[in-house]
């Protein structure tokens, strides 16, 4: 093994400059000459007088005050630690500042020396006449390095043949309007500009602000509003929009769309907030309109504050880490640095997934901390990989016990209506039962807090998915009147982008040419943003005390023939033309719609407006419910569906079977129902599993 020795310095000049920017050496060294001969001009200016040799000793003594001050201060001040070929305002601006700073002390430095006995008289304005000169002479080689590397990157531009850098649809650049004349429409213009390769020329903006019409943004005029897009397209030749509003609603953009599609013109917009905010996408990526962007709402106001405080320092562990929300859950809570997060999932490849995917992110996010502050500490949280079945209690509660969590998020379920209504034991033991081993576990251990992530079709529910997910919610409340401790459940519907999502199966039917299947013309359903959908999550877990139900608040629901029109229109199709819609009939446990609360649940409003509370969920939690659900266990322990079915709908009134269900000719049915429904809590309680009861109704 070689040992390599540092190669002693022996340069006569060296300077703490950022490395990567080495020239900044020459940078420090042209200031120094150039500020020595801002001084001399300032005196022959002072002087009016070319021959100031008289005042060589002032000259000298003022040039001894000034550069080591200038100098100094730009070099804490980072100034040679940018990189001017790619320079910009907030550049410009730390250099002005840098100067500024210095000629005032130098002016009070230069008035003290003044005031010293034998010290030479130097003309008092020359400070003042110095340090217009200072900022000239310092910003001038900047500005013409700035003002070469830009030449230099358009004649490369320039240089590439036509094909690589004009759009293949195009053989000229595409004339085009920039909605939004915000500053996601100004780093639009920016990216058009710095790249020609695009393909398109930017025409003007339009903007609903009516102040903004008619004036100039670096060079480009406010045509109008967005109604003015017909106009523009006439007048201007202009083929393509592109929406730069990140915060714009659905609503918007679906009218912005109708507008664009009215006068002929392309539409394209660049990634809503929520895409920004989980940093895979920056604002100048432009794109095709998606369905999402259709379904946007108004941004959701986070506390980062509590959230950071609720998180920071704490060991976090999420089930279902693998899933849509659950991986999206982890994305959001590694921001605010957590001491440790659990990441588990049963299924290996996904958890392999987010696992690279977060110690990517915790990369980055360090790199971020220690480029800001210059110094390599910030995010500290260790990210841990746990594959498990959430149905084993022993390996559950070995989890648990080993990295002794202070905050759960329960995201692990299984959530597809039709497969869980043919197969109702695994939505028993997985949602139900699974979710029975996590919160005992997260009890034995100590907890703080504990949020189960449900659904929609919890309320009111026709589905043993529904059923099953509205008992999961039972056992929370109960943990949470058990231990005091904020123990909460939040609702919500359907996400877009979800594995088995709709809007997937949609466009996977017109890629093969359709048609396109909707159960029935009426069916509707509440969408949300992953990304949205769990900053509600966070946010709702700040504000839990225990025992209450969450509901986001998810808008209007959306016809879902409609959705499946939008997405086929955007496809560039038309409906009946190229691609048909075909209604196959409500699969067993859909209903039409969806419901967010149910009619005894006293649902208000949060002091966040997306946000409504059920404070009385945890009064609906039934006297003996251990003992229904130790019934569900072993009915589904013996695969009998149809005691399962029986047992919900007698813990849950309002579950609607999707079948007929005789409980006389089901013997394990009819005595744990009998036993349920009469015997006394001290019977109950006597009964230490309702596997006793195997063994005398088998025979029977």
């Amino acid at each position: 093994m070689h040992t390599y020795k540092k190669r002693p310095d022996t340069r006569l000049f060296s300077i703490k400059i950022n490395p990567r920017h080495g020239y900044n050496r020459y940078f420090f060294l042209l200031d120094a000459l150039l500020l020595a001969l801002a001084a001399y001009f300032s005196f022959v200016l002072r002087l009016d007088q070319i021959n100031i040799a008289p005042y060589w000793y002032q000259l000298g003594a003022y040039i001894l005050i000034a550069m080591p001050v200038v100098l100094g201060v730009a070099l804490l001040a980072g100034v040679y630690k940018r990189y001017w070929h790619y320079a910009a305002l907030d550049d410009l601006l730390l250099l002005m500042w840098a100067v500024a700073c210095a000629a005032g002390i130098v002016a009070v430095l230069t008035l003290t020396v003044m005031q010293t006995g034998p010290a030479p008289q130097i003309p008092r304005s020359i400070p003042f006449i110095f340090a217009p000169f200072a900022l000239i002479v310092t910003l001038g080689p900047r500005l013409g390095v700035w003002l070469f590397a830009r030449q230099q990157r358009r004649r490369s531009q320039l240089s590439q043949p036509r094909t690589a850098r004009i759009a293949p649809e195009a053989t000229a650049p595409v004339p085009a309007v920039i909605i939004g004349a915000g500053q996601a429409g100004v780093m639009v213009l920016q990216e058009m500009r710095q790249n020609p390769q695009l393909g398109v020329e930017p025409i003007g903006f339009l903007d609903d602000d009516p102040k903004k019409h008619n004036l100039s943004i670096q060079g480009v005029s406010v045509l109008g509003d967005r109604h003015s897009i017909g106009w523009a397209a006439r007048e201007h030749g202009v083929q393509q929009a592109i929406i730069a509003i990140p915060t714009a609603a659905g609503k918007t953009i679906r009218e912005i769309l109708g507008l664009c599609e009215e006068a002929g013109v392309q539409t394209k917009v660049i990634p809503g907030l929520y895409e920004l905010l989980n940093g895979k996408v920056n604002v100048k990526q432009i794109r095709d309109v998606q369905i999402e962007d259709l379904l946007r709402r108004e941004p959701v106001r986070t506390d980062t504050t509590a959230l950071s405080a609720l998180v920071q320092g704490k060991r976090v562990l999420v089930t279902g880490a693998g899933g849509s929300i659950g991986s999206e859950l982890c994305r959001q809570l590694i921001r605010f640095n957590p001491a440790e997060l659990i990441i588990l999932g049963h299924g290996e490849n996904s958890i392999f997934e987010i696992h690279n995917e977060l110690r990517h992110t915790l990369a980055r996010l360090q790199q971020h901390a220690q480029n800001e502050n210059g110094v390599s500490h910030g995010h500290t949280c260790h990210v841990t990989p746990v594959i498990a079945d959430i149905r084993l209690t022993s390996r559950i509660q070995y989890i648990f016990e080993q990295y002794c969590p202070h905050i759960v998020f329960h995201a692990a379920a299984h959530k597809h209506v039709p497969l869980m209504e043919h197969n109702p034991t695994e939505a028993i033991t997985n949602n139900l039962l699974g979710t029975r081993n996590v919160v005992q576990a997260a009890q034995d251990v100590g907890v703080e807090r504990f949020v189960m992530i449900s659904t929609d079709k919890a309320v009111n529910p026709t589905s043993v998915m529904g059923a099953s997910k509205c008992t999961a919610e039972l056992i929370v409340h109960q943990a949470s009147l058990h231990t005091g401790r904020p123990y909460v459940a939040v609702r919500f519907g359907n996400v877009l982008g979800s594995r088995g999502s709709v809007v997937l199966t949609f466009k996977k039917q017109i890629a093969a040419g359709g048609p396109v299947t909707v159960t029935d013309p009426e069916m509707q359903r509440y969408f949300m943003t992953i990304p949205e959908a769990v900053q509600l999550v966070l946010q709702a877990a700040v504000m839990g005390r225990g025992g209450e139900v969450f509901t986001l608040d998810m808008g209007e629901q959306v016809k879902i023939v409609d959705l499946a029109r939008d997405l086929i229109e955007l496809s560039g199709l038309e409906v009946g033309r190229d691609i048909d819609i075909v209604f196959t009939g409500i699969r067993p446990g859909e209903k039409l719609y969806e419901e967010l609360f149910a009619s005894d649940e006293a649902f208000q409003r949060t002091d966040h407006h997306k946000i409504f509370i059920a404070q009385n969920a945890s009064t609906f939690v039934p006297q003996h419910l251990d003992y229904w659900v130790e019934s569900l266990a072993l009915a589904a322990e013996q695969n009998d569906d149809d005691t399962i079915l029986l047992i919900l709908q007698q813990l849950i009134p309002q579950h609607q079977l999707g079948r007929t269900v005789d409980a006389e000719r089901n013997p394990l049915a009819r005595e744990l129902l009998r036993v349920g429904r009469s015997a006394t809590s001290t019977e109950k309680q006597r009964i230490a599993a309702p596997d006793q009861l195997f063994s005398r109704t088998a025979s029977a």
